[in-house]
């Protein structure tokens, strides 16, 4: 998996933290922003290859943030996978509608992480 970027976006240092030390084994670049903003410039910047987003954020929230990267043609097509603690039917839905590719609740395990980076970023 070398040469793959992944962005973790969370307001939380502890989140974006524990989810770098958990990828940085499996050979990925990981990249980081504290709210939607600032992870649409570094998206613009870096392309990553796979996008972890909280929803409970400042300033632009996750499902914005995700709506914003999937209606952009040059950013569509990378996964974004919701990263959060909210875990209830109407907040999966929402995530679906403005087009994530998958949903993890926190708190996560490295499994789920692994799991979820293997399914949506080819070898």
């Amino acid at each position: 998996m070398s040469a793959k970027k992944v962005l973790i976006i969370d307001d939380s240092q502890t989140i974006r933290r524990s989810a770098e030390n958990m990828l940085s084994s499996e050979g990925v670049e990981i990249l980081t922003a504290e709210d939607g903003f600032q992870a649409l410039s570094i998206i613009a910047e870096h392309l990553p290859n796979l996008i972890f987003i909280d929803i409970v954020m400042p300033k632009l929230d996750g499902y914005q943030a995700c709506a914003i990267i999937k209606n952009n043609p040059d950013f569509k097509h990378i996964p974004v996978i919701m990263l959060t603690s909210k875990d209830g039917l109407f907040d999966r839905a929402r995530g679906r509608v403005v087009g994530s590719d998958h949903y993890l609740t926190k708190p996560f395990t490295k499994d789920e992480l692994l799991s979820s980076l293997q399914q949506h970023l080819p070898a």
